[in-house]
């Protein structure tokens, strides 16, 4: 057999498969890029667009966006429609623990190995690949299939040797504390172990994303932990589900999903989580404070703890949140250590004037596909002034292309007021280009007719100056007849603006209100089967909806989100500081 390469890695999760080879050079998010179900990628700005991962050996640099996509894996792995190995440029803890998960409850799983950055640039002509613990083998034709997919149910060494134990900490591992707080001091252990901590540290507390309805598997996790007796050991809140728990009959959710989606939400707040359900904690009153060690999952939660409040929180997977917030321990490791705080590349934003709302989530959705997996520090916007709802729309933007847990702009948040603070070498300037943002904007802007449909708000959760916003720009007016304008938002902001007189306003305007739950779980038919285009705010949405609900999506400012409303019709206006931006560059070149 002709063109065999071979190479060796570090092996993440034990075992042996065979098949085609899948490659792209940008990572993949699980959640909101694949079907759960499926298994096709249904990420439609992602080079493998359509492609069916079962059965098939899929190298990525590393996964990228949520939390929920190691739920999502694990799902695949459930239903028999995962793909036979994995093969990282990086170590990918969102993945790993997804696959971990399933060995422990399923006793299913995949090989796992990372081959670092320049080995993996060397994959992208071969066809076929076999993985066998830390070999992997590359073809240009088929090899003998002869060989079957087989993995270890034994980790690679015991996973509490090389980690400083306390005895608390083997008080947990030897089930003083219940069959629960066992299995999940086993799964933080092994997590700890594959990341290189040294130790673990005491948490404050735990925001848990892995309450996301992701099929049956994700259930049957949270259930199985319930009958284990299962409590939380600190203060724990839950992320947004995947119905409105209150009214997701009356809004017409089909029973097959309404039905396990609340119940899932219940296994969770048995374990004694608090009833919360929204994706950002940041907003409620036990949001942490600088220097906090926390344990938060969700990822444009992480992002805005870790970046504007100066708390302590890595990038948490689905499924690992749950386990630390059953013992209060989490491995020492990346951003729980001021050292893996700095920045890795600096980003300078070039003068622009007439900013609107729009600029920020564009901006953190172009610099998040720049870091990748690198911190970034952003510089020139020091004299804008981004408030917090300007920077919770970046960070969701950013947290969806990038796989960092962290970002600085210089002057802006915490730990980059002096900028020097969190750089601990010289590093090149990226100077951003006009165009290339004018790019990304076009990038989140796929409706292809000027049709408004539905106007989605509230990705994050709205917050109450949003709403705020929100009832002056309704103010009067009424929504055309033949468009849903839909918010969705926390129990607990609803009742501020509520109280504040903002809901009353928007009622007379005729928006749809949306709680527990968020857009990217959200379909049909709130939904209505008839829309053909979204018109959104959020650079996240706008991102994932054409894969998650089959949409075009019209992207803008929350203002000319209000004025489709009223219309049914996207103007199709740049907005005025990237039409001048452009104009003046274009002029500079001519």
């Amino acid at each position: 057999m002709s063109g065999i390469t071979s190479l060796c890695g570090r092996s993440l999760v034990d075992g042996a498969a065979v098949g085609p080879l899948l490659y792209a050079d940008v990572g993949l998010s699980f959640w909101g890029g694949v079907d759960p179900f499926s298994g096709e990628v249904i990420d439609r700005h992602h080079p493998l667009s359509g492609e069916c991962l079962a059965g098939r050996v899929l190298a990525i640099p590393s996964g990228r966006g949520s939390c929920t996509g190691s739920s999502v894996l694990m799902e695949l792995i459930s239903n028999g429609h995962a793909p036979a190995a994995l093969v990282l440029a990086e170590a990918d803890e969102i993945l790993t623990l997804g696959v971990l998960v399933a060995q422990t409850l399923f006793e299913r799983s995949l090989p796992v190995l990372c081959i670092g950055s320049e080995a993996f640039a060397g994959l992208q002509r071969k066809a076929f690949a076999s993985v066998n613990g830390t070999h992997l083998s590359l073809f240009d034709t088929a090899p003998d299939y002869t060989a079957t997919t087989s993995f270890s149910d034994t980790p690679t060494a015991d996973p509490g040797t090389e980690i400083e134990l306390t005895e608390h900490d083997r008080a947990l591992l030897d089930g003083s504390y219940g069959k629960a707080a066992q299995v999940a001091m086993q799964i933080v252990l092994r997590m700890a172990q594959l990341q290189g901590a040294a130790q673990l540290i005491d948490i404050t507390q735990a925001h848990i994303d892995g309450c996301i309805y992701t099929g049956p598997a994700s259930l049957r996790f949270a259930q199985q932990l319930v009958e284990w007796g299962a409590r939380v050991r600190v203060p724990t809140t839950l992320n947004s589900i995947s119905v409105d728990q209150r009214r997701w009959r009356e809004l017409g959710i089909d029973p097959v999903l309404g039905v396990p989606a609340s119940a899932l939400g219940d296994a969770y707040m048995a374990m004694g989580a608090q009833l919360s359900f929204t994706c950002a904690p940041y907003l409620l009153d036990s949001a942490p404070k600088e220097g906090e060690q926390i344990v938060w999952a969700e990822s444009n939660a992480v992002v805005y703890a870790n970046s504007v409040l100066g708390a302590r929180t890595l990038k948490y997977p689905d499924y690992l949140d749950i386990c630390i917030a059953l013992t209060g321990r989490a491995p020492l490791i990346g951003c729980h250590l001021e050292s893996q705080r700095k920045a890795r590349l600096h980003v300078q934003v070039p003068q622009l004037a007439d900013l609107d709302d729009s600029f920020y989530p564009l901006l953190g959705y172009h610099i998040g596909a720049l870091a990748g997996s690198r911190i970034p520090l952003v510089s020139g916007l020091e004299h804008h002034h981004p408030d917090r709802d300007d920077l919770k729309a970046f960070g969701a933007a950013f947290a969806t292309t990038s796989a960092a847990p962290l970002f600085h702009i210089a002057g802006v948040t915490p730990e980059a007021l002096n900028p020097a603070q969190v750089l601990d070498q010289a590093l090149a300037v990226i100077t951003i280009n006009v165009q290339d943002l004018l790019l990304s904007w076009q990038e989140l802007n796929s409706a292809r007719d000027s049709r408004v449909d539905v106007v989605s708000l509230g990705n994050p959760h709205f917050s109450l100056t949003e709403f705020a916003h929100l009832a002056r720009l309704c103010q009067g007016r009424h929504r055309h007849p033949d468009v849903v304008l839909a918010i969705t938002c926390g129990r607990a902001v609803l009742e501020q603006a509520r109280e504040a007189g903002h809901i009353a306003v928007l009622e007379a305007f005729g928006v749809t209100l949306v709680t527990d739950t968020c857009w990217c779980m959200l379909g049909e038919p709130v939904i209505p089967p008839s829309a053909r285009n979204l018109m959104t705010n959020s650079g996240k949405y706008a991102h994932y909806a054409p894969g998650l609900v089959g949409r075009k999506v019209h992207f803008a400012s929350l203002a000319e989100c209000v004025d489709a409303a009223c219309s049914a019709t996207a103007s199709g206006r740049l907005p005025l500081w990237l039409q001048t931006a452009a104009s003046l560059e274009n002029y500079a070149h001519v």
